[in-house]
């Protein structure tokens, strides 16, 4: 069968500005935009240094200030910057200019509403780097759903039982919001991809006593009424070797079903490829091939979708702002659901 794995590029594509120099941009950005051939203009971060190395690497400017990385006219600026640093960076960005805004959508859903709002004022043509959408496995199975391979869905699972080294990123710990937030957001939005915005959701998220994360396990329920299933299932402290180890998707429809294994995220980030099997009817399971991996493919394709947009390639832009308040608002509720009491058991009758 032949499904999408990757977004058309853009025919003349505008250069790239990164704002930030972080792991994420040597690891994933930088390698997914010279694999599709997009120009970086330059880098800037505040570590000067930071910006110097990866600018030597890979032949692009280092700005020495912020003010010049965005006097830069006709380009797309890439913000690779925390999330309580978004509304600074945007609001010295040009009136009408194109960004790609690194998830989540700010701290909090007020700080997104503020994000919403700034650019709504500023003309600004921003989406969100949710790029789990546009990885091939992803992307491959939205076309079978669309497709109508898997019929209706019903069903949707997800199961990660994970040893996430959360030593990689040390700016995390005294954080009060991680697991949901920054991690699984990203499994959050890809559901409302798939099935819409929920009716509300049923979420506990808590720490470990092995980890200094303020959260690293999370279990939700997403009410979609009583025709869909939806729930996810997230350890990151599941410390005991890799046989029993999972990180994978399942969905079941009417007419067929699917599996995912999003495989970066065992034995991260050295990872194992992705997998995508689908069963349609009476058929059986057939592993598609899959050309490419979420990181940093996913990455080439979110700013393939961006720029074809900002060109008039397309007329739609996924992930915008707008949309991407949504996926910060059901984070915002499963942190409100799982900060509320639970349905209390009923007492022992005397």
């Amino acid at each position: 069968m032949t499904l999408r794995q990757h977004w058309p590029l853009a025919s003349q594509p505008r250069p790239i500005v990164i704002i930030g120099a972080g792991s994420i941009v040597s690891d994933a950005h930088l390698p997914a935009y010279a694999k599709a051939g997009y120009p970086v203009q330059g880098i800037f971060d505040p570590d000067l240094g930071k910006a110097q190395a990866l600018a030597d690497i890979w032949g692009c400017k280092a700005y020495p200030s912020m003010s010049e990385a965005v006097a830069s006219g006709s380009v797309v600026f890439d913000l690779a910057t925390p999330p309580a640093a978004h509304l600074d960076v945007l609001r010295q960005l040009p009136p009408g200019a194109a960004a790609l805004i690194q998830k989540p959508m700010g701290s909090d859903l007020a700080e997104a509403t503020e994000i919403l709002s700034l650019c709504r004022e500023r003309r600004l043509q921003a989406a969100l780097n949710f790029q789990l959408r546009f990885s091939p496995m992803m992307l491959a199975l939205q076309d079978a759903i669309g497709q109508g391979m898997l019929g209706e869905v019903l069903d949707f699972d997800a199961w990660l039982a994970l040893d996430t080294p959360w030593g990689l990123w040390k700016f995390l710990e005294g954080l009060p919001r991680v697991e949901i937030a920054l991690h699984s957001i990203h499994y959050l939005d890809f559901v409302r991809a798939i099935l819409g915005n929920p009716l509300g959701v049923h979420a506990k998220t808590i720490g470990h006593p092995a980890s200094k994360m303020a959260q690293t396990r999370t279990s939700a329920i997403l009410d979609y009424g009583d025709r869909v299933r939806c729930s996810l299932s997230v350890n990151h402290d599941h410390a005991f070797g890799r046989r029993f180890q999972a990180c994978e998707f399942r969905l079941c429809g009417t007419d067929g079903a699917a599996y995912v294994k999003l495989g970066v995220n065992l034995d991260y980030p050295q990872g194992e490829p992705d997998e995508l099997w689908i069963k349609q009817a009476d058929a059986d399971w057939q592993q598609i091939a899959l050309d490419g991996e979420w990181f940093p493919d996913a990455f080439a394709s979110r700013m393939s979708q961006l720029q074809r947009f900002v060109t008039g390639e397309e007329s739609e832009l996924i992930s915008n702002v707008e949309d991407a308040w949504q996926t910060m608002a059901l984070v915002e509720a499963a942190y409100t659901s799982s900060a509320s009491p639970a349905t209390p058991m009923a007492g022992l009758p005397s």
